[in-house]
Formats: structure tokens, C-alpha cells, sequence
């Protein structure tokens, strides 16, 4: 048996954490100072009133204890980890310390990105994983792209990965743990129509599997939905919370969806 983990970062939805029995490791956020497990002890809706009333907020990885901890309780005979990572991210570091001290053999990857661009990487590993583990770890290798916009940015200029040239209202892509500007809106409708046109031309007419996701925007998710079913040709398309370790980064009103070549 080969069981996977990933970290709460990835945001993974709740219906393809249960379909593939994937263990969860949380990210700690801190709101005031005060620590909360994400997924356990803190979810959407409580980072969302954190930073309505204007709370300090942060995220650090899980401890390579926590790690640990993780991989012997899935009692499986070799685990496949799949983490955030690259510049944003030095879970999938930690998540190597810990397979050192491991009892069965723990094989780590890197997605070198954040957020659901992981969950997907998740999802492809999952579904290749009774053909082995080389090609679990070799389905994980995704041209994943992603579109977003962010009302706040202040909390990302803060964390330092705002690229130059992000003023006024951007349509934002994130790139090697940097957000790069790949248009412009005015408002909401604007926003998703330069979001929609984005994925229609990165797609160049593939048919995608995608994830569509919010913090405190549902309108704006749901019509992006409405957006991408209607201009793109869909594999499958999953909604999914951008959940407290991404919000402390972007802040309220931030929508967006990740995207990939169907399998």
C-alpha cells in the first residue's frame, strides 16, 4: 500500500480528499499572535472575520514532527508527499526531514508552487497510483497554470511576492512564488472576463481540468465558473475554498482558478 499526504496549503477539497484517502498535514496560522491548526482549529469563515475586523495574520509549515507524526499513522508500507514548495514554500523541505526518521520509505515532491496548483498534483498522482509509485510521482509533473485578482494587495506586497508592475487592479498570475500582472479590470465583470480569456488562450483549445476558488468573492467565483464552462472545453471543473494559509497572503475578495491539461 502507498499512501499519500500532502500539506493544508494545497487547499484540497474535501470530496477528493475522501475519494483517495489522502492525510492532510495542517499549516499553523497565527491571527493576533494566537496559533490555530488550518483545516482543524481554523477554517474560511474565521480567517474571513479575522481580517474584516483588521486582525495581524501569518502562516508558518508544519514541523517535521508533525511530519512524522503523519506518516506512521497511514500504517502504509511506502507514503508519496506531495507539498508546496519553490521559492514560496519550505514545506516540502521540512516534509524531507521527516521522511529521514520515517519507518517506511517516504518519497517527497516538490510541486514548487502553492495553493490548489498542489491539489491538482495530488489528484493526478492519485489517480495514477495503482500503476506504482514512479508513475504517481511522474503524474505529479503538471503544466499548471492559474489566473487570479486580488482586492487587497496589500498583504501580498507585505509577504514580498507581488512583482513589479502590480498597481491599481491587476489580473495576476503566480509564477516561480512571484505574482506577475497579466491584464487589467475595472471591476468585477471585467475581472472574469480577462480572467476567462487568460485560460482560453494559455488552453489553446486543450480540454482542461480546472479548480475555481474564492476568499470572501463567490459571486465573482460563480461567475467565473459560469465564464469558463461556457468559453472553455472541460474535463472536470471542482470548486474549492482558498483556505487561511493562502487569505493571510492576499486578503478578502480574492478570486481566481488553476487550470491543466486533462489527463
Amino acid at each position: 500500500m502507498i499512501a499519500l499526504v500532502t500539506d493544508s496549503a494545497s487547499q484540497l477539497p474535501a470530496g477528493l480528499r475522501e475519494r483517495f484517502g489522502v492525510t492532510v498535514v495542517p499549516l499553523t496560522v497565527t491571527i493576533d499572535g494566537t496559533p490555530y491548526l488550518e483545516g482543524i482549529e481554523l477554517d474560511l469563515a474565521g480567517i474571513t472575520q479575522a481580517l474584516e475586523r483588521g486582525a495581524a495574520v501569518g502562516s508558518s509549515t508544519p514541523s517535521p514532527g508533525q511530519f512524522l507524526q503523519a506518516y506512521e499513522q497511514t500504517g502504509a508500507a511506502q507514503v508519496l508527499s506531495i507539498h508546496s514548495g519553490g521559492a514560496a514554500s519550505g514545506t516540502a523541505n521540512t516534509a524531507r526531514l521527516a521522511a529521514q526518521m520515517a519507518s517506511m520509505p517516504v518519497h517527497v515532491v516538490d510541486t514548487g508552487s502553492v495553493s490548489f496548483p498542489v491539489a491538482m498534483a495530488v489528484w493526478a498522482a492519485a489517480e495514477a497510483l495503482d500503476r506504482g509509485l514512479e508513475a504517481a510521482v511522474a503524474a505529479t509533473d503538471l503544466p499548471i497554470g492559474n489566473v487570479f485578482v486580488v482586492r487587497t494587495l496589500e498583504l501580498a506586497r507585505r509577504g514580498g511576492r507581488l512583482a513589479d508592475g502590480a498597481e491599481g487592479s491587476p489580473v495576476l498570475a503566480l509564477e516561480n512564488g512571484q505574482m506577475r500582472p497579466v491584464g487589467r479590470a475595472e471591476d468585477g465583470a471585467a475581472a472574469v472576463q480577462a480572467m476567462a480569456a487568460y485560460v482560453v488562450e494559455q488552453a489553446q483549445g486543450q480540454r482542461l481540468r480546472v479548480g475555481v476558488g474564492h476568499v470572501g468573492a463567490p459571486e465573482v467565483a460563480d461567475a467565473l465558473e459560469a465564464a469558463l464552462r461556457e468559453q472553455c472545453e472541460l474535463e472536470q471543473l471542482v470548486r474549492y475554498d482558498m483556505g487561511p494559509s493562502v487569505a493571510v497572503h492576499t486578503g478578502l475578495g480574492t478570486a481566481g482558478c488553476c487550470f491543466h491539461p486533462a489527463p
